[in-house]
C-alpha cells in the first residue's frame, strides 16, 4: 500500500518547503489540519518554526493535540516531528515560561543553550553522531552534516536518543521511540542526506516498526 503523507498545518511555518522534500523523493505529501485526513493518514509529519507557547496554543485550539494523541499513541502511525515539531512532543518547555508539551516522551524538556560563548540561535550546518541505531538513517554515514536553526534544544533519556550534535555542548539531535521519530535539524533542508531521511520515513510501515 502506497504511503498517505500528511503534513499538520497549525500555524507555524515551513510546511511547504517539508512538502517539495517528499516531492522530491517521489511522495506525495498533503498539507491539512482538516480532522478526516488526518485519520486516513498512514504517515504524519510535525514540521515548525516559531514559539512552543504559540504552536501548544494553535494545537489545541484546533484541537489537533487530543487527535495526533490518539493517531500516534494508540493506531501507532508513523510519525515524523521537525525541529520545533520536535520539541512540542517533550512533557514541557521552558521558552519564554513554562509551557506544556504533548508529553509523548517523557522526562523529556526543552531548554535554552546557556554558553555566553555561543551565538543564538544555532544556525547552520553541524554534524551529526549516531547514538542508538535507527531505521530512519539507513543509508546515512555518521558523522554526517545537516542543517539547524534553533534558540532551544531536547534534553530526553538516553533511551531514546538516535543522534547527537555539538554546540557548546552535546544535546539530543534525534530521537526515536517506536513509531516516533524527530530531528531538531531539519531534513528538507539539508540536502541528500536529509532526502535520504524524508525518504526513509516515506517508506516506513507499521509492521516494519514493530
Amino acid at each position: 500500500m502506497s504511503a498517505n503523507i500528511v503534513i499538520i498545518d497549525y500555524g507555524m511555518g515551513n510546511l511547504r518547503s517539508v512538502q517539495k522534500a517528499f516531492e522530491k523523493i517521489g511522495f506525495t505529501a498533503t498539507i491539512t489540519r482538516d480532522h478526516a485526513l488526518i485519520k486516513e493518514a498512514t504517515h504524519i509529519v510535525l514540521p515548525g518554526v516559531g514559539a512552543f507557547g504559540d504552536a501548544m496554543k494553535n494545537l489545541n485550539s484546533l484541537g489537533l493535540s487530543e487527535l495526533l494523541h490518539v493517531e500516534i499513541l494508540e493506531h501507532k502511525k508513523p510519525f515524523l516531528g521537525i525541529c520545533l515539531g520536535m520539541q512540542l512532543i517533550a512533557e514541557k518547555s521552558y521558552e519564554f515560561g513554562e509551557h506544556q508539551g504533548l508529553g509523548w516522551i517523557e522526562n523529556a524538556k526543552v531548554v535554552r543553550f546557556e554558553e555566553s560563548s555561543l551565538k543564538i540561535p544555532h544556525v547552520g550546518w553541524n554534524e551529526m553522531n549516531f547514538h542508538n541505531p535507527s531505521i530512519l538513517f539507513k543509508e546515512i554515514p555518521d558523522h554526517s552534516n545537516f542543517y539547524f536553526v534553533h534558540s532551544y534544544y531536547f534534553e530526553a533519556p538516553l533511551t531514546y536518543a538516535i543522534g547527537y550534535c555539538d554546540y557548546g555542548h552535546s544535546f539530543v539531535c534525534a530521537i526515536q521511540k517506536d513509531n516516533i521519530f524527530a530531528t531538531q535539524f531539519h531534513p528538507e533542508k539539508s540536502q541528500t542526506h536529509g532526502l535520504q531521511i524524508i525518504k526513509n520515513f516515506a517508506n516506513l510501515t507499521k509492521e516494519s516498526l514493530c
